[in-house]
C-alpha cells in the first residue's frame, strides 16, 4: 500500500511538471500540506488539495493537480515549479479554502485551517 502511494505521488508530480509551465529558472519545490479543522485542530481526512498556476495578471491557468489528504490531514506534492500558484482545499462539511501563494523555496509547508460553514443571511426568516 505504501509503495502504491509513493508511485501515485511520483506520477502526480510528473503530471504537474508537465501541466504547470516551467519558470523561475526551472527550480522546483516540494510542497507539504496539513489540513486541520479550525474549531478543534483535528486533521481533515480526504480533503482535496488542488493547485493551479496563476499568471502575472492573476488569471488561473488551465489544468492543474489534485491530491487528497491522508488520515492525518497531510499530503505532499514533489517537484512543483517555482512561481505563483492558486491553492484550493475542498472538504465535505467545510468551507472551501482558496489562496494564491508564491512558491520560492526548495521545501514549503502550508497549514490550512478549514472553517465550518456559517448560516446564510436571508430576509425571509
Amino acid at each position: 500500500m505504501h509503495m502504491k502511494r509513493v508511485l501515485v505521488v511520483a506520477a502526480a508530480g510528473a503530471l504537474l511538471a508537465v501541466a504547470l509551465p516551467a519558470s523561475a529558472g526551472d527550480k522546483a519545490s516540494n510542497l507539504k500540506f496539513v489540513v486541520l479543522k479550525d474549531s478543534n485542530g483535528k486533521p481533515v481526512r480526504n480533503a482535496s488539495v488542488i493547485l493551479h498556476t496563476v499568471d502575472k495578471d492573476g488569471r488561473q491557468g488551465k489544468g492543474g493537480l489534485q491530491i487528497k489528504t491522508n488520515s492525518d490531514g497531510k499530503c505532499e506534492m514533489p517537484a512543483i515549479p517555482y512561481g505563483k500558484l492558486r491553492v484550493q482545499v475542498i472538504a465535505t462539511g467545510m468551507q472551501t479554502y482558496g489562496q494564491d501563494v508564491e512558491i520560492n523555496q526548495p521545501e514549503q509547508e502550508f497549514v490550512i485551517k478549514l472553517k465550518t460553514p456559517r448560516d446564510q443571511y436571508t430576509i425571509y426568516k
